[in-house]
């Protein structure tokens, strides 16, 4: 990003203050060879890592094994054209150890498709990345602030 590009760029612990707030998000796995991406709820570890709760036979399961995966969340305001993304990257893995599992039954998220077989899915958050949408000028000296 440019500094004068109409973006702020966003500190990590901003990231996840706002990730906190956000309960949609979309992760991207890869899917015979190609990005995939699945609209999904989620919460947040401890740790700022990503939670997710699916079917222990979902398609995201038998993909990610321990694979690199992106997550995104955001806030659009459409009308007034503001809003920010937040992306980590990291390595999913299923949560296989019992009392963590225990843990994100008490704590994670719930799937808003239960299933008699679910799993977590843990997103370390190794690169957590964000920008928002500010006023005033871009890079190319139009005005973004709507006044004329």
């Amino acid at each position: 990003m440019y500094s004068n590009d109409g973006f702020r760029e966003l500190e990590r612990n901003e990231c996840l203050r706002r990730l906190g707030r956000a309960r949609v998000g979309r992760i991207v796995h890869t899917r015979q060879a190609l990005p995939a991406v699945l609209p999904v709820n989620f919460s947040l570890d401890h740790d700022g890592a990503v939670l997710l709760c699916t079917s222990a036979d979902s398609e995201l399961v038998r993909a990610i094994g321990g694979s690199v995966v992106a997550f995104e969340a955001d806030e659009v305001d459409a009308a007034a054209h503001s809003g920010w993304s937040v992306v980590v990257t990291g390595s999913a893995t299923v949560v296989t150890d019992p009392a963590e599992h225990e843990r994100m039954l008490r704590n994670g998220p719930t799937s808003w498709v239960p299933s008699p077989q679910e799993v977590f899915v843990r997103i370390e958050p190794e690169l957590v990345t964000g920008r928002e949408l500010v006023g005033g000028r871009s890079m190319y000296g139009v005005d973004l602030t709507g006044a004329t």
